[in-house]
């Protein structure tokens, strides 16, 4: 079976803390739009990793936000936004999360992206700063090393609950499992927006998925899910593949889902698993492995997700505007 590529890929920040940068502004004729750098976010073995823009931020509009993804070939952007007040020793960004349909609370691999861009700037072996997205303030961190750049943080707190049987049988034919027994184990997860996890039996079964998009889409507005993270069950060292579905934000397929790979993570460890390697994007081109460990104490259960990261190319924008 031949895999569909997805397409080529409104609460503003506090503008008396962010910041952008002076020459960044201008996008409307008063100047030139600012570089986009393409970030593979979440990479396997120095190849892939799912194509992220990032840019400072300027003053767009919010239609303006949406047309980056695909001006930039990308299925998601990240706009940043330096925070003023918390000094060079403790840098401090706003990011923002852009789809072709709209913002988003938060994006994990997105975020990875941006860690990546802000420590290649830095230029030290090890990065940290304080991020702020429109629902949290958290810490990320990068390092880097001989063998490329990684970055991590913490996110936040995940809640679970279990998949009720008319959004799991809905979401399951959606996805031409019709036929088959509903999986046990299936649960809703929400980091920030809720979102369908679902176990199936190998790898093999995985890549055999054929989503109906329009259907997929229809069942997750339906019961009010981001999208559906289907995985396989992961191995005695953790490894595990899995593919993320999310037609409701303009992703039919994403290359690699790192906030749903942290539910997973929080999930299994009620199972006792303290860390997993899911690898992702193997269907479209760009192989990608999400990192996640968890820590269980008695104030709950604390998540690090990260991945490997490198600038893939720069580009200029054209000017977005209509």
């Amino acid at each position: 079976m031949s895999a569909r590529r997805p397409p080529h890929l409104d609460r503003r920040p506090d503008t008396q803390r962010a910041r952008t940068r002076p020459d960044d502004v201008g996008h409307d004729g008063r100047g030139t739009m600012p570089d986009v750098t393409i970030i593979g976010a979440c990479r396997r073995q120095g190849r892939g990793g799912s194509p992220t823009a990032v840019l400072d931020d300027a003053p767009f509009t919010d239609a303006e936000r949406r047309r980056v993804p695909a001006a930039a070939g990308t299925s998601h952007a990240v706009f940043i936004a330096a925070v003023e007040g918390e000094g060079p020793a403790r840098p401090s960004y706003q990011l923002r999360f852009f789809t072709g349909e709209g913002e988003l609370p938060a994006c994990g691999h997105g975020t990875v992206a941006a860690l990546a861009l802000l420590a290649l700037r830095y230029c030290g072996a090890d990065y940290r700063a304080v991020l702020h997205t429109t629902g949290r303030v958290f810490e990320g961190w990068a390092r880097r090393e001989r063998d490329g750049l990684t970055a991590a943080f913490d996110p936040g707190p995940i809640g679970l609950r279990d998949a009720g049987e008319p959004e799991l049988r809905a979401i399951a034919t959606a996805l031409g499992m019709a036929g088959e027994a509903l999986p046990d184990g299936a649960c809703v997860a929400s980091p920030s927006r809720p979102r369908l996890l679902l176990p199936v039996r190998t790898r093999t079964a995985l890549a055999g998925l054929d989503p109906d998009f329009a259907a997929l889409r229809a069942a997750c507005d339906r019961y009010g899910l981001l999208g559906c993270y289907a995985y396989s069950i992961p191995n005695a060292d953790g490894r595990a593949a899995a593919r993320m579905f999310a037609p409701s934000i303009g992703v039919p397929e994403d290359v690699a889902n790192a906030n749903s790979t942290a539910c997973l993570a929080a999930y299994l460890a009620d199972q006792g698993v303290t860390g997993i390697a899911v690898d992702m994007g193997d269907h479209l081109g760009h192989p990608s492995t999400i990192i996640a460990s968890a820590q269980r104490s008695a104030s709950g259960t604390l998540i690090r997700l990260g991945g490997a990261a490198e600038i893939a190319r720069v580009v200029r924008l054209p000017q977005l505007s209509c």
